[in-house]
């Protein structure tokens, strides 16, 4: 078996490759699954980062330069004699002519997961239950451990023995009240960023938006977050230019584990705000979790600039709150799958704490 790459790598797309992953099993095909473990230098994706080539499948990608037609042909070899593989591309590598352009080294493994694999199976279970997992490998022998919320690397690997520990959290997930275009625009770009996304529009029509990739719930705010299931993966974005359905959206999301919560509106109305949500009962430190107005402060108005600000706000949030080393070349056993914390940072970098202008 050979993997012919197409010639526009929308593969590239799929950063999460559970999904890939589940496919070609439950069609009962082995699945070769490809994790970067170790960056020096820079490279352009973090340790961590996979792939999955499959029968007719292929998601996820490593540089986005040649790496990937090469790790291909590792791949279709794997699936064939069952025989893990670790790649080196960059300095020090066997391939010379293949380069990462900016200067990287990368240590990739390719093993071969078949259809009635345990620790697939688990991940999978993980993954539905919205529990943050541990695949821990060596090539030949898999596991997979139910991971605490607060603390990993993305990736560790170890050399002797050798073992890679990969984290897998849950996908992360986007709720949006509203109906006007702004609101639509956030649900769209939401879902083409990968989140799993809900578009929220109490006693709305019947018939759902049509965007791609959204669902949609016509139920008051309280009533649609407990439908949506609102987790510390999830962020609320509230643009409604409607001050009841605000306030109503943000006493059932503040008090929540969301780890964004933001609402759209006028920066001078922010105290009549915030007052209305004490005088409800709102604390002072869920007040601090609100972003208000929404939005980094990219000067736009228009729907989709606004939904740029807002996604990007969030993207950045997530970053902060699973902050990890993107560089990471720790060789710290990763056999205990609860093992080397980090802090997690609940909160966006500074600069991500800019304001949208008067009004979103």
């Amino acid at each position: 078996m050979g993997f012919e790459l197409p010639e526009w790598p929308l593969f590239g797309l799929d950063e999460d490759v559970r999904p890939a992953l589940r496919r070609s099993l439950e069609a009962c095909k082995p699945a070769a699954l490809v994790t970067l473990y170790k960056v020096e230098g820079g490279g352009p994706r973090p340790p961590g980062t996979q792939m999955v080539f499959a029968e007719g499948l292929v998601a996820g990608f490593l540089s986005g330069g040649c790496v990937e037609g090469d790790v291909a042909i590792h791949a279709a070899e794997t699936l064939a004699d069952g025989e893990p593989r670790r790649l080196i591309y960059g300095e020090g590598g066997p391939w010379p002519d293949i380069q990462l352009l900016c200067g990287a080294r990368i240590e990739i493994l390719v093993e071969r997961v078949m259809p009635d694999d345990a620790a697939a199976a688990r991940l999978l279970t993980l993954m539905d239950d919205r529990r943050p997992a541990v695949w821990s490998t060596d090539g030949r022998e898999r596991s997979v451990e139910a991971a605490a919320f607060t603390a990993h690397e993305l990736c560790l690997a170890s050399e002797d023995p050798f073992l890679v520990a990969r984290l897998h959290e849950p996908k992360p997930r986007l709720a949006v009240v509203g109906a006007d275009p702004t609101a639509l625009a956030i649900a769209a770009l939401g879902a083409q960023a990968g989140f799993e996304t809900t578009l929220i529009r109490p006693k709305g029509p019947i018939e759902p938006p049509p965007l791609a990739g959204v669902a949609y719930s016509r139920a008051e705010p309280a009533e649609a977050f407990a439908e949506v299931g609102i987790d510390p993966w999830t962020s609320i974005a509230i643009a409604t230019h409607d001050w009841d359905t605000d306030q109503d959206a943000l006493l059932a999301a503040l008090p929540s584990s969301a780890f964004y919560i933001g609402v759209l509106g006028a920066k001078r109305r922010l105290p009549e705000r915030f007052a209305r949500l004490s005088a409800a009962g709102v604390t002072d430190d869920q007040l601090a979790r609100l972003r208000a107005p929404i939005g980094l402060d990219l000067g736009g108005k228009a729907p989709w600039e606004v939904a740029v600000s807002v996604i990007g706000e969030i993207v950045a949030e997530k970053a902060a709150g699973y902050s990890r080393s993107s560089t990471s070349t720790s060789t710290t056993s990763p056999t205990a799958p609860t093992g080397a914390p980090i802090p997690r940072r609940m909160s966006a970098p500074d600069s991500a704490k800019t304001l949208t202008s008067e009004e979103s």
